[in-house]
């Protein structure tokens, strides 16, 4: 059974679904519309536990998933949501002992997402430009994440450069407004077979991207998608799509580089249309 603990980041919930972060701590009391709970009355309970407020009102008490928590932490830059969290993740084929570089580091969002991502055998280094970006965002990932020894944080423009001593990488992951800029550093410090990942929220800016993927000419299978979430409800035979849904938020751009010199006439395309002949294998069909 997981209890909860004096330091521990909590959400309370109410029967509407909605979320109320407090950090658990011996002899604080959350207010919430008139009501009140001593934090001594939580600190100790089950996570899922029901409580009683004050007047009556009851309330979930649980420990927040990275998603709930990135949604309610404390932000200076504009945090990733957790489908493109997710999306990132997967996309950039994060493992665990993988060496990951990051910028920028923005809220942290992207930062945690990450680390849990490379577990404790992998590393994550991330660059940010501003200094009060990155407290903001190192007292979140401690709140959530506690100590991250992995974790190498770097006040620097990543538009300078890569420095080479923290390098080679196997993931690049960039959240950043000019990400075509990043790409010839990219080309260096990405290990080969590595992969590129970068995530911006206009057209224009994909653009530019991509362009600077295939001039780099070590990069192939680029690829360029967004991530449409619908939640349903379901309520009995009532079944219909909720009236509103995280639509566009942002693109998400793939590729992996290559040694030089290997992609002849140009990139390969990740999403290109098959040519006649193209297809499954005898091999494939059969299975």
């Amino acid at each position: 059974m997981r209890l909860l603990q004096s330091g521990e980041r909590l959400h309370l919930v109410d029967k509407k679904g909605r979320q109320y972060a407090l950090t658990l701590k011996a002899g604080e009391t959350f207010q919430y519309s008139g009501e009140t709970i001593l934090h001594d009355d939580l600190i100790g309970k089950p996570d899922g536990s029901l409580v009683t407020l004050s007047r009556g009102k009851r309330m979930l008490a649980l420990l927040p998933t990275l998603g709930d928590y990135v949604l309610k932490m404390p932000r200076g830059a504009q945090v990733i949501y957790p489908k493109d969290l997710a999306m990132i993740t997967v996309w950039a084929d994060v493992y665990p002992g993988a060496r990951v570089f990051e910028a920028g580091t923005g809220s942290g969002a992207l930062t945690m997402a990450l680390l849990r991502a490379v577990g404790h055998c992998g590393a994550v280094v991330s660059y940010e430009a501003r200094e009060d970006f990155a407290r903001t965002a190192m007292k979140n990932i401690e709140r959530y994440l506690g100590p991250a020894p992995n974790f190498t944080p770097r006040i620097r423009n990543v538009y300078e450069g890569i420095d080479p001593a923290d390098g080679p990488f196997d993931r690049l992951v960039l959240d950043l407004p000019e990400p075509w800029q990043v790409v010839p550093h990219a080309a260096q410090a990405l290990r080969s077979g590595g992969v590129y990942l970068s995530y911006v929220p206009t057209v224009p800016q994909i653009m530019q991207t991509v362009e600077a993927l295939e001039r780099a000419n070590v990069f192939t299978m680029i690829e360029t998608f967004e991530t449409l979430l619908r939640t349903w409800n379901i309520q009995g035979r009532s079944v219909r799509p909720d009236h509103r849904m995280v639509a566009h938020s942002g693109f998400i751009t793939v590729a992996r580089k290559v040694e030089p010199g290997l992609l002849g006439v140009g990139p390969v395309r990740a999403n290109a249309e098959p040519e006649e002949g193209d297809g499954l294998s005898d091999e494939e069909t059969a299975a």
